[in-house]
């Protein structure tokens, strides 16, 4: 059998979580059948039964495009190179609405069978408006014709599973919930403190962590608004760039100069760094803080989880399947707007909360120790991606 991924993500250029899924997705499944990446970039790697393929996207001849729908015309120009040359796949397989689009053109011009996973939903991202302009109504569509023709539907969780369910015209038997996973020998506790001293981490002191990009999504302005509120001893750790825009950009730097007027200990790390150096990160963190106000499954939970942190998150999405409270962490509620953009109906209780969970697991040595050991079996028991690779597997075998 064989596979054929659509990505735009794909190492050494990722950025997010589907990359991460994947890139590890591919590795795995590499293992049991032949697996043709094709992807945004320059990559060009043949390593046996895994072949990878970078497709330009920054096409110059979209310089004269209105900026907000440039990535739009870029992206669709890419799917389209991208099936230039028969796969002679077996099952096309797309990563987020980026490759959705290549999909599309793959099934109706080659028939092959179309499998869609939902890494996240365009609905219930309309801050991407502020990104894409009317391209936000080219991805929604492209999406949405993706979705309704898949053969397959793969949920990153049941809540996500939910949300297909609700916001597309698609038959339930297509939707499968299959979970993301982690590398359990690479995520690991590691003793190494090279990037704590590169950038200041003082080792005496405890810290909170974030890591993610600088998007409405994730939350991260939430958890800044919250450090007024944090324990004055603990240090605030905020591994975050690749920002969706140069307003979010500006609101990001804007509000960490205001915090950082009345306080030193917050450490702001604003690039997306390599894996060795995060893990070290999650490694001596005291806990790791995903401020999500909308997380379909949030793979930085179990990376946190795999380096035995403990996790302080909103209560949204698949972050509740993941993160058990009380046990591997403090789940915060979160009571949001019922319409876009599904902000908290009150932003600076939301705070208060995230720095309540917080102070109670940096102050109690014992239930923090508890949960990371705790955080690290449940990582083992349930998010395995050798377990999930032959879910995936046998999924591709229903449809040929």
């Amino acid at each position: 059998m064989k596979v054929l991924f659509y990505t735009r993500e794909f190492p050494p250029y990722v950025y997010g979580g589907a990359g991460v899924h994947v890139e590890y997705l591919a590795t795995e499944l590499a293992k049991l059948m032949e697996v043709d990446v094709r992807c945004f970039g320059d990559q060009d790697q043949d390593n046996g039964n895994l072949t990878v393929k970078g497709f330009p996207y920054d096409n110059p001849d979209f310089n004269i495009s209105n900026p907000k729908l440039k990535a739009v015309f870029q992206t669709l120009s890419t799917c389209i190179h991208m099936n230039a040359e028969d796969s002679g796949a077996d099952v096309v397989h797309c990563h987020t609405w980026y490759a959705q689009f290549a999909g599309i053109v793959a099934k109706l011009c080659y028939g092959i069978p179309l499998v869609i996973t939902t890494h996240s939903l365009e609905p219930l991202r309309p801050w991407k408006r502020e990104q894409l302009g009317r391209g936000y109504d080219a991805s929604s569509w492209v999406e949405k014709t993706a979705i309704e023709m898949a053969d397959a539907i793969i949920a990153v969780s049941k809540e996500t599973k939910e949300d297909v369910l609700k916001y597309f015209n698609v038959d339930e038997s297509k939707v499968k919930v299959i979970y993301n996973g982690i590398n359990l020998k690479e995520y690991v506790v590691t003793k190494e403190t090279s990037t704590l001293e590169q950038y200041g981490v003082d080792q005496s002191k405890p810290y909170v962590l974030f890591v993610g990009r600088i998007t409405r999504q994730k939350g991260i302005i939430h958890l800044v608004n919250a450090i007024k509120y944090i324990d004055p001893d603990t240090q605030i750790v905020l591994c975050a760039g690749a920002p969706d825009t140069p307003d979010i950009a500006k609101e990001m730097e804007d509000s960490v100069a205001k915090v950082k007027q009345t306080r030193r200990n917050v450490i702001w790390i604003d690039k997306m760094l390599e894996k060795k150096e995060v893990i070290q990160l999650y490694s001596h963190a005291d806990v790791f803080c995903c401020p999500s106000i909308y997380e379909p499954f949030g793979i930085i939970n179990i990376e946190a989880m795999a380096c035995e942190t403990a996790v302080v998150a909103s209560a949204v999405g698949g972050i509740k399947e993941v993160v058990v409270d009380g046990e591997t962490g403090i789940l915060v509620p979160l009571e949001q707007q019922k319409v876009a953009p599904f902000e908290p109906v009150d932003p600076d209780k939301f705070a208060k909360d995230l720095a309540n969970g917080i102070n109670t697991v940096i102050n109690d040595k014992t239930l923090k120790e508890s949960m990371a050991k705790k955080g690290r079996k449940r990582v083992e028991d349930y998010f395995d991606w050798i377990a999930i690779a032959k879910q995936v597997e046998d999924l591709y075998k229903s449809l040929i």
